[in-house]
């Protein structure tokens, strides 16, 4: 038996996780906390190492959970971390990204859920039928915004430049948030958006037994 660590998206929690098949491993889902003010992302990172208990883990992060992901790694001996929908290094951030960091974009005009923007929010996450549209929804709903702002700080800002060796990384051909063009994944779900965890499980099922197991 392993010890696998889940680490989801922005805001959101265990249940985008609920289609994977992680056989009879020991699976902990490490939760979001709201960051102290001018918390680094190493410091944050720090939070997420009390909680893991076993030696030689095996991490698996989604989008931003993935970025977690890899400075958890940086820091423990890990097994192997498995991140989707994610990026590796800065390199592999959109322009967009890149651009709202160094002019701070995001420190003027702070990101906020609004509902008229929710089609287009669905969109760009390649949410696929109402069950998701629900989940999403209420992720927005309920997502802290200091927390979703130091987030989005700590993303257009991330600096990593280091591909760790024990990584692998499974990407949508059709993700929005980091399109395919910029990354270098591990394995393409073709058609696969960025919520492909939840409407295309079956076939990241399929690389995560091997993977697991390997």
């Amino acid at each position: 038996m392993k010890n696998i660590y889940c680490i989801s998206g922005l805001g959101a929690d265990e249940r985008v996780f609920s289609r994977l098949n992680f056989g009879n491993n020991h699976v902990t889902f490490l939760h979001w906390e709201t960051p102290d003010k001018n918390e680094s992302l190493l410091q944050y990172t720090k939070r997420f190492i009390d909680k893991i208990d076993k030696p030689s883990p095996i991490l698996v992060g989604l989008s931003f959970g993935g970025i977690i992901s890899i400075e958890i790694a940086k820091q423990i001996n890990t097994e192997k971390v498995i991140m989707i929908s994610s990026i590796q290094t800065q390199k592999e951030m959109p322009l967009i990204f890149k651009l709202t960091g160094k002019t701070r974009l995001n420190k003027i005009l702070p990101l906020k859920p609004f509902s008229f923007l929710e089609p287009f929010e669905n969109y760009n996450l390649g949410v696929k039928n109402e069950e998701e549209k629900i989940l999403v929804r209420e992720y927005r709903k309920n997502i802290n915004q200091t927390f979703m702002n130091w987030s989005i700080d700590q993303i257009v800002n991330w600096q990593n430049k280091e591909k760790i060796p024990n990584l692998t990384h499974i990407h949508g051909s059709e993700d929005h948030i980091f399109p395919l063009k910029y990354v270098n994944p591990d394995f393409i779900i073709k058609g696969g958006g960025h919520f492909m965890i939840m409407n295309r499980a079956q076939e990241i099922n399929k690389i995560l037994e091997k993977e697991i197991s390997s």
